[in-house]
């Protein structure tokens, strides 16, 4: 039994050693690991371009998005059938109201204009021949010689012939119509489409399309704003109807530049859309030189209120991740913050902001992808007018 105990106490003995040797080794690591992350260097910092928030009394525009559309736009259909014989115009011309197009082949339709007054001049005769009985029963009758009857029956001819003799003109008159209807004539001034309909083909009345013209003076650019947009725009305007709040819009093109001609609008459509909420306008722009095309995106600019002490950072310098709008700011020891923020307007390359920025904050405009916040940067202030240059990120 003593045997035993003395073993079992050899046996603690060596845990508790091993347990101390094992204690030290952690400490050892652990105080080397420290020395090594306190040996590291100091972050080092990142070269950024900075604009101070610019603070200004700012016309405020709002932009939204519209397409062109000619004002006139008719399609060409033939009021009768046949084979086109002649194709006076070129796809993709302007054209003038009045200005021949096609001629569908007309014989046809020559003889039947024949044929309708030969028939026509036959009522003619018959009805003559009537007129005469009418006029010598009548001296008959007033004489007693015939009785009434016969009278009446010559009376009953005679409008007969009168009424075959009016409908045989009128299927002159429509022949005749016809003839004229065989040459296609421009409705209005405008652009013809490119079609693909030549000589030879066969066109069906009231049915085919042979061109179709848009007028290009003026044009119209329909755009559509929100229901909290129009209510702005309007109290803003003293709750003034669109056509007048909406007489000088500007129109910028899909390549940046401004249309030199502004707008006005025209059309209101009577209500919101169902399912956007969105109302839609109609404005009008003269366009001489032709260069507005149907089909074109621009952007319509509507001048509302100037905002007192509007705050503008550059447009590149916000950042936009989901429903979330942030910009990164150099605060105090040069150091970056990421910050959340609420857009207004934007202003040509700036940007109103509602929320989120002051005065006094600088704005990091190229190298934000570089510096997460809390990243030291080396600042290099620029102006507006350094914003014409392409950003690096």
């Amino acid at each position: 039994m003593k045997e035993v105990n003395e073993l079992v106490h050899i046996s603690s003995k060596t845990k508790w050693h091993c347990f101390i040797v094992l204690t030290f080794l952690v400490s050892m690591v652990a105080v080397s690991g420290c020395s090594q992350q306190g040996a590291r260097p100091a972050q080092q910092a990142v070269e950024v371009k900075v604009m101070q928030v610019v603070q200004k009394d700012t016309p405020i525009t709002y932009e939204f998005v519209g397409a062109v559309e000619a004002k006139n736009e008719v399609q060409i259909r033939a009021k009768v059938s046949g084979n086109i014989v002649a194709k006076m115009v070129t796809g993709g011309a302007t054209v003038s109201e009045g200005q021949p197009l096609f001629r569908i082949d007309s014989r046809q339709y020559n003889s039947a204009l024949l044929t309708n007054q030969a028939t026509a001049a036959q009522s003619e005769a018959l009805l003559a021949n009537a007129r005469k009985d009418v006029s010598r029963y009548n001296q008959l009758a007033s004489q007693g010689a015939i009785a009434q009857q016969t009278l009446d029956n010559a009376v009953a001819i005679e409008q007969q012939n009168a009424a075959a003799a009016q409908a045989n003109w009128a299927k002159v008159q429509q022949a005749q119509e016809d003839i004229e209807d065989t040459v296609i004539l421009s409705p209005l001034n405008g652009r013809i489409d490119i079609n693909d309909l030549s000589v030879g083909s066969f066109v069906s009345a009231g049915s085919t399309i042979m061109a179709t013209i848009s007028s290009v003076d003026p044009v119209m650019v329909k755009f559509s704003m929100s229901e909290n947009e129009y209510l702005r725009l309007a109290k803003n305007h003293q709750d003034a109807s669109p056509t007048e709040w909406g007489g000088n819009l500007k129109l910028i093109l899909s390549d940046g530049s401004t249309y030199p001609i502004a707008g006005k609008i025209e059309q209101v459509d009577k209500g919101l859309t169902t399912g956007t909420g969105t109302l839609s306008f109609k404005a009008s722009f003269a366009n001489p030189n032709k260069l507005l095309v149907p089909g074109m995106f621009a952007r319509i600019a509507v001048q509302s209120e100037v905002r007192p002490g509007a705050l503008l950072i550059p447009q590149r310098a916000v950042q936009q991740m989901l429903d979330k709008t942030l910009v990164t700011v150099v605060v105090e020891g040069d150091k970056t913050e990421t910050r959340p923020v609420k857009m207004g307007t934007k202003i040509g390359n700036m940007w109103v902001v509602d929320e989120g920025v002051t005065a006094n904050d600088r704005i990091v405009v190229e190298g934000f992808m570089k510096t997460p916040p809390g990243t030291p940067v080396t600042v290099i202030m620029i102006g507006p007018d350094d914003l014409q240059t392409p950003a690096k990120q």
